[in-house]
């Protein structure tokens, strides 16, 4: 590209800076951020070999109201928070940390594909604003140590992590060759397939590796536990081969061959061997021996990309590389885990065979196979050329989770007992067995759109299909299978609802629900139709992330025990359900709770799930309740296509609505006497609650009422103002 072109290009991208007047001279601030974007577009150009084609959107720079002592500024898509100590004094601290800020600015811009690579993010961040100088101040840190730190430090953004991805950045002279690389695959519009590790940062291996740990949810996919580096690719012995079975359309039974060590599988083998014992047993010459006759899937078959998009450092050539008896690839135990939850959703039936491993597999006859019991567990071992462990592997799934621990320098039998040790800690966090619901049922279906900034799959009959990197429908998706995003929640948009989306991290499938047919003589209207006929799409999570949701979606604001009051009715609720929709999960709507995706668990989330499971056996109601008078009116054909032509009176008593209609028969007229829920008038009518009174005006009627909701059960408002604990706020509301 000419310097002319270039430059005109940058002019063209630079984004509009809009301040607020808290950070002052405005004039001067704004200047400094248009040199520095200049400045870090033109270092983006140069290593990506192009800019982005769209044009930057623009960015707000204001003065942070709630920065922590460490930062001197933060900041999100379009805007960033600025400590400004001196008022009319940009001094070079405030500079560095604009230009800090506006390097993630720029990465959200050109190279939305990395937005969840925290250490990408912070290393490009770091290596352009200019601080690097600054980080070699201080006493020495060597490079195993550095990363270390940053393997410890999930968030990268505080001081101690700073200086130790300093540390990685000015190991090599110039550029980091890590990040060009990158910077030219963002340039490229190619996959963030696996995050940035800290061995490809650094350009060197760490020889030194630590033991890890980590447990993922398999509903959510939420990270629960999380020990060591992670995040770092290691050989990975023969934990993968579970996705060669998987992928392999027939499983021979094969003899041993005596005498050769890849047979060497434990005492007692059967004179043939099938494919389920080879798996429990880890016999590397059955996978050899099946791969010579011709059948073995090649580079894991289906599986292959699924592994690929986890991390996995290349795809096997042969049986040898599969299987790791060459350690010649690599996968982090994150990456690991990711497959392995998605192996669970697709073939659970392997997942049932792996169960047996404490059994009668290489966990066997341990003293923690007891504990090991109903939990579905891989082993893999990586040897060195005199046969010593270098690394062990143990993969393990349960009903709720998926566990990886990496051991350096042990066999997997050594470490056995850590497995359920890794899944009690990470049970600690209450809440984390499956809730079902059915969402977005009020839509139709083609109109829901999903998207996986991670690596999105579809199922189709037990097959990995990928998809979903850009929207595509939902209902396409979960046509065949379930639709599962590894690596982040999925991103879910219609029209009519927020242009980003809502988050919903979980597992979707479609079920249709049957028919809805209302009672007899219940004037329902058709968006109530659709509520209590359920929905096609039924989305799988955890208990606490619903609860959590459903929390959010009533009342965002809530706080403290009335929070943990709602939302223990919340979770009890959706596990008794069968009120609303008979045989179905609850849905999304008010018809049962509102759920608008998952969101940021809080504290009081998390107590209440941990707490005693509520004494009642049956749906609590629950509304917003509080004191605040309304009064609004409606059209009298509106009320009448509810409740019958002829209305002439209605007065509103116990949560029902009583009211007169005037009859004919034949030449004789009369009123007659009629009663319906009040919330089918209320939901019916948009109203804010059940009304107290109504009265006539001519062609509409005035409706007069207090607080919001249907009025029964657990009232919202009044149990934040009630400062009682979370007992005494449910006793109030629902007595014995």
């Amino acid at each position: 590209m000419g310097l002319a072109v270039t430059v005109a290009v940058l002019l063209a991208a630079t984004p509009t800076f809009i301040t607020r007047g808290d950070v002052t001279p405005e004039a001067g601030l704004r200047r400094e951020a248009e040199a520095a974007w200049t400045a870090l577009e033109a270092r983006y150009v140069q290593e990506a070999g192009g800019a982005p084609a769209k044009p930057p959107a623009s960015i707000v720079l204001q003065k942070g109201a709630a920065l922590t002592p460490q930062r001197n500024g933060q900041g999100r898509p379009g805007l960033v928070e600025l400590r400004q100590n001196t008022p009319g004094v940009l001094d070079e601290r405030l500079r560095l940390a604009l230009r800090h800020e506006l390097a993630h600015q720029l990465l959200w811009w050109a190279c939305p594909q990395s937005s969840e690579d925290r250490l990408f993010h912070e290393a490009f961040s770091v290596a352009v604003s200019g601080e690097l100088p600054s980080w070699k101040e201080g006493p020495y840190l060597s490079l195993s140590r550095a990363a270390s730190v940053l393997a410890g430090a999930p968030e990268v953004d505080t001081p101690r992590a700073r200086r130790a991805l300093a540390r990685l950045l000015n190991e090599s002279p110039g550029f980091p060759p890590a990040l060009s690389r990158r910077l030219r695959q963002c340039q490229d519009g190619a996959r963030w397939a696996s995050p940035l590790s800290i061995d490809e940062l650094a350009g060197v291996g760490v020889r030194e590796a630590r033991p890890a740990t980590v447990v993922v949810s398999r509903h959510s996919g939420e990270v629960l536990l999380s020990e060591g580096d992670v995040r770092r690719a290691l050989p990975y012995g023969s934990v993968l081969k579970p996705f060669l079975y998987a992928a392999g359309a027939e499983h021979p039974t094969l003899p041993p061959r005596p005498g050769v060590p890849e047979w060497v599988c434990g005492a007692g083998l059967p004179a043939k061997v099938d494919a389920r014992t080879a798996l429990l047993r880890s016999c590397n010459g059955y996978f050899l021996d099946w791969e010579a006759r011709g059948s073995a899937p090649r580079a894991f078959g289906a599986w292959g990309p699924v592994l690929a998009s986890v991390g996995l450092t290349g795809l096997p050539e042969d049986m040898a590389e599969a299987t790791g008896l060459r350690s010649t690839l690599a996968v982090s135990p994150w990456g690991v885990a990711q497959a392995y939850r998605l192996l669970a959703e697709a073939r659970p039936e392997v997942v049932a065979l792996l169960a047996d491993n404490a059994a009668r597999g290489t966990l066997a006859e341990l003293p923690a196979s007891k504990s090991l019991v109903g939990v579905a567990t891989k082993t893999g071992t990586v040897r060195d050329a005199a046969s010593r462990p270098q690394f062990g592997w143990i993969a393990a799934v349960d009903p709720d989770l998926v566990a990886v621990v990496v051991r350096p320098g042990a066999m997997p039998r050594q470490f056995a007992d850590e497995v359920p040790k890794a899944l009690a800690r990470a049970r600690k966090q209450a809440g984390l067995e499956a809730a079902r619901v059915q969402v977005l049922g009020l839509l139709p279906p083609g109109d829901v759109e999903a998207r996986c900034s991670g690596a999105g799959f579809a199922l189709v009959e037990g097959v990995p299909r990928a998809g979903a990197e850009t929207w595509a429908p939902l209902a396409s998706l979960t046509q065949r299978g379930a639709a599962v995003c590894l690596g982040a929640p999925w991103r879910v948009r219609f029209p009519g609802g927020p242009g980003e989306g809502r988050d919903y991290a979980g597992v979707f499938i479609t079920s249709e629900p049957p028919p809805y047919r209302p009672p007899p003589g219940v004037p329902t209207t058709p968006s109530a139709m659709k509520a209590r006929r359920g929905s096609d799409f039924v989305f799988r999570t955890t208990r606490l992330q619903y609860a959590a949701g459903v929390v959010s979606a009533e009342d965002v604001t809530l706080t403290g025990e009335a929070r943990v009051a709602l939302a223990r009715v919340v979770a009890h609720n959706e596990q008794h359900g069968h009120s609303r929709h008979p045989g179905r999960p609850v849905c999304d709507t008010t018809h049962c709770q509102a759920f608008r995706g998952t969101v940021r668990v809080r504290s009081e989330d998390t107590k209440a799930l941990g707490l005693a499971p509520l004494k009642w056996r049956k749906w609590l109601t629950f509304s917003q309740g509080g004191e605040e008078p309304w009064r609004q009116a409606r059209p009298r054909a509106e009320v009448e296509r509810l409740l019958g032509r002829g209305l002439v009176s209605l007065h509103f008593k116990a949560g029902r609505v009583h009211y007169l209609r005037a009859e004919t028969d034949g030449d004789a007229t009369f009123d007659t006497a009629r009663s319906v829920p009040c919330d089918v008038l209320r939901s019916g009518l948009k109203l804010p609650s059940c009304p107290r009174t109504a009265s006539f005006h001519g062609e509409s009627l005035m409706f007069e009422g207090r607080g919001r909701g249907h009025g029964e059960g657990l009232d919202v408002e009044a149990a934040k103002v009630a400062g009682s604990s979370s007992d005494v706020i449910l006793h109030d509301a629902y007595g014995q």
